[in-house]
């Protein structure tokens, strides 16, 4: 494996003929929405904004979303309590926060396992 810099993990080194994972962006929606429906690309791209905008909206407000077919996207709220730094055992407080979770369909799960 490659040394990664520093603070950083190492990278994985792919097998020849394996190709690294590519990330599914806003352009590449937007792209999808242009091909499959027809609007046009600012069109497309003005959609897919709105649809992720009304979710970061209603996940801020703390409010559950559901996506029929995909899954949950629900905020927690975690306590403060103290933790413990694994390399020096030094115990630390760590505050109060919410946190992001989904919580995929049965369905997607389905289709991931094959």
């Amino acid at each position: 494996m490659a040394a990664g810099t520093p603070g950083q993990p190492e990278a994985k080194t792919l097998a020849k003929g394996e190709h690294r994972p590519r990330t599914l962006t806003r352009v590449d929606l937007a792209e999808a929405v242009y091909q499959q429906v027809g609007l046009s690309r600012k069109e497309s791209a003005a959609l897919v904004e709105m649809v992720l905008d009304e979710v970061m909206d209603r996940l801020v407000a703390g409010e559950p979303v559901k996506l029929s077919s995909f899954g949950s996207f629900l905020v927690r709220h975690k306590r403060k309590r103290l933790g413990r730094n694994p390399k020096t055992g030094v115990e630390v407080p760590i505050t109060e926060r919410r946190v992001l979770v989904f919580k995929p369909s049965n369905l997607l799960k389905a289709k991931i396992n094959g």
